[in-house]
């Protein structure tokens, strides 16, 4: 299982991709508020969001409510900030992947505690960061591939 936990996301448009990416694969979005949009079911039918309901999301107030309510176990910070490329960790049992809002990343309390868990996407060195939802696919892809893609359709049909 895959679990994406996005702090204080403020781009509608990337967590609308971002939910799309959970329904496909079956991993839960956690969103930690404040949000910066409305996610109520208006909302998400007025945007056309037609794959929402596939998508296991729970919303949390704070990060304190997050960690009180599913702790910290194989939890990866992604951020540009990171020692260590997203290619060295260990996703092979159930983890948690956590982005920072699109605007400043993680807060540098959570990086600084999690530094040993702390993981970056390769990029060149003058270009700020990726978009957060290719970041979140490309992390969610990959720890998906070293869990061996359970429950997912390996295959296509070709006519």
């Amino acid at each position: 299982m895959v679990d994406i936990i996005l702090v204080e996301p403020e781009i509608p448009m990337n967590t609308g991709n971002i939910a799309r990416t959970c329904a496909c694969t079956g991993a839960r979005l956690h969103l930690i508020k404040p949000l910066g949009f409305d996610i109520s079911d208006k909302a998400v039918k007025r945007a056309g969001l037609d794959y929402w309901q596939f998508v296991d999301i729970s919303v949390y107030e704070n990060l304190d409510e997050f960690f009180r309510r599913n702790g910290d176990e194989n939890l990866y910070l992604a951020t540009t900030k990171a020692p260590q490329s997203y290619a060295e960790a260990d996703f092979s049992g159930d983890v948690k992947l956590m982005f920072g809002k699109e605007t400043a990343g993680l807060p540098l309390s959570l990086r600084e505690k999690y530094k040993d868990r702390c993981i970056r996407i390769p990029m060149l060195s003058d270009v700020r960061s990726l978009n957060l939802a290719n970041s979140v696919a490309i992390l969610c892809y990959d720890a998906l591939r070293q869990q061996g893609f359970p429950g997912l359709c390996g295959e296509g049909e070709m006519a």
